[in-house]
């Protein structure tokens, strides 16, 4: 698992990894062992509802990268789902660290993507988010939060246009 784990870490090394990232994977991978076999060794698993993990670098934490990645995976089922069609999709966050900045990443892969994005300019609660999903009359939403896991933790939980997360929002 060490070797694999450390094959995937060194792909990190270059772009489109930012030089922060890079400098963080180098870190890693120079003291080895446990942390990095953990960053590394797979890709975080969406749940019911999306995915949740520690905060770091690699495929299996929360990041900007497997944020992003999510973020591209909702913006192509809402493509698919709603062909022809306006997207938008509200996006709140709480005071967990770097929620902020993740629930930005998000809004620019979805606008990136031709997806209208509503971001809260503040500190939401969930509920907020599920009424404003109906209220703009959004095709999805997404929170930027691990609720009640450790501080350590972070996540990205995306809602339908009901404003329900359940396990199959679209």
């Amino acid at each position: 698992m060490y070797e694999k784990s450390l094959k995937t870490a060194k792909c990190w090394l270059t772009s489109p990894y930012d030089k922060i990232t890079q400098e963080k994977v180098k870190s890693l991978i120079e003291k080895g062992g446990e942390e990095l076999i953990e960053s590394f060794y797979k890709e975080l698993d969406f749940g019911t509802g999306g995915i949740r993990g520690i905060m770091g670098v690699g495929p299996n934490r929360i990041n900007k990268y497997t944020i992003g990645k999510a973020t591209q995976g909702l913006a192509n089922t809402l493509i698919s789902v709603y062909e022809g069609k306006d997207i938008s999709v509200a996006i709140a966050y709480d005071c967990r660290n770097n929620s902020n900045k993740l629930a930005l990443n998000v809004a620019e892969v979805l606008t990136a993507n031709g997806i209208k994005a509503y971001l809260f300019n503040s500190l939401r609660p969930t509920p907020e988010l599920s009424f404003a999903v109906r209220e703009l009359g959004c095709k999805g939403g997404v929170v930027i939060t691990a609720s009640h896991n450790p501080k350590e933790y972070n996540g990205f939980k995306v809602y339908g246009a009901d404003g329900s997360s359940n396990s199959k929002p679209f």
